[in-house]
């Protein structure tokens, strides 16, 4: 089993930077991928970021988010970090953690088989 706890949102103003981090238990060989993803209500879950656990990890981003955020991990690769830079408004939402065993190369939602509580990030004009 996996578990995945997140911490670290809250609000900013606009062009502030915030870091999320997702606490994660559980074998690497059952969240090989992980990965962010944010949800604003009444709209569709976004992907955000992803990582692999591999030796060489491999990322991918959404095109809003390139160039501003950094998706990492520790050394242990126990926590997930997402360093959000020069944010904006249209950031703001419900940050979540996911895992999964395998990564698809892009930002769907298809291969995630745990999910955070997520927390929320705000940023105010």
């Amino acid at each position: 089993q996996v578990q995945l706890v997140e911490s670290g949102g809250g609000s900013v103003q606009t062009g502030g930077s915030l870091r999320v981090s997702c606490a994660a238990s559980g074998s690497t060989s059952r969240r090989y991928c992980m990965g962010w993803f944010r949800q604003v209500p009444g709209k569709e879950r976004e992907g955000v970021a992803i990582i692999t656990l591999g030796t060489s990890t491999t990322t991918w981003y959404a095109d809003s988010v390139k160039g501003r955020f950094t998706v990492a991990l520790d050394n242990a690769k126990t926590t997930l970090y997402l360093q959000m830079n020069s944010l904006k408004p249209e950031d703001t939402a419900m940050y979540t953690c996911a895992a999964g065993r395998w990564c698809p190369g892009d930002l769907s939602s298809s291969w995630v088989q745990y999910w955070g509580q997520g927390t929320q990030v705000t940023v105010s004009s």
